[in-house]
C-alpha cells in the first residue's frame, strides 16, 4: 500500500546510481553515507539518464520499494546537484512535482477570466450579443 505523505522525510541522492540494484544494494548505498535506512526516511534514487526513480522506505513490516519509469521524456535536468557524495533533503511537494515530471522552477501560466461589461440601452443590439459572455485568455509571465 502506498503509505507516503508530507509527514515523511524525503532524502534524495546527489548523484545517479545504477538502478539494477535491489533493496539490499540501495541500503548499502545509504549506509555508505553513514545514514540508517531503518529510520523511516524515504530515500530517492535516480539513474544517470533520468528516466527511472526508485524510492526506498522502511515500514513496520519491512522495506518498500517504489519504482517509476517514464515511458517518454526525462525527469528534470537539475535533479542531480553534483555537490559531492551523499543525500539532500527534499520536500513532499517537490517530490510530487518531480514524480509528475513538472519542473518546480518552470514559468507558470495564470488563467484570467474577464466578464464583458454590459452596454447601455442605446447599444441594445450590441448588448444582447455580448451579454453574459466571458472572454477567457491565457497569459504567461
Amino acid at each position: 500500500m502506498f503509505n507516503l505523505n508530507e509527514n515523511n522525510r524525503f532524502v534524495m541522492s546527489y548523484n545517479p546510481i545504477d538502478l539494477r540494484k535491489g533493496v539490499d544494494s540501495l541500503c548499502g548505498a545509504v549506509r555508505s553515507c553513514q545514514l540508517d535506512p531503518l529510520n523511516g526516511d524515504v530515500y530517492v534514487f535516480s539513474n544517470r539518464s533520468r528516466t527511472v526513480l526508485k524510492l526506498l522506505h522502511w515500514e513496520r513490516g519491512g522495506y518498500t520499494l517504489y519504482y517509476k519509469r517514464l515511458s517518454k521524456g526525462r525527469f528534470h535536468p537539475k535533479i542531480f546537484l553534483r555537490q559531492g557524495i551523499g543525500f539532500r533533503s527534499i520536500r513532499w511537494d517537490e517530490l510530487v512535482l518531480l514524480m509528475e515530471g513538472i519542473s518546480p522552477h518552470a514559468a507558470r501560466r495564470k488563467r484570467f477570466q474577464t466578464a464583458s461589461s454590459s452596454f447601455s440601452n442605446d447599444n441594445a443590439k450590441l448588448s444582447s450579443h455580448s451579454e453574459n459572455t466571458c472572454m477567457k485568455s491565457w497569459l504567461s509571465r
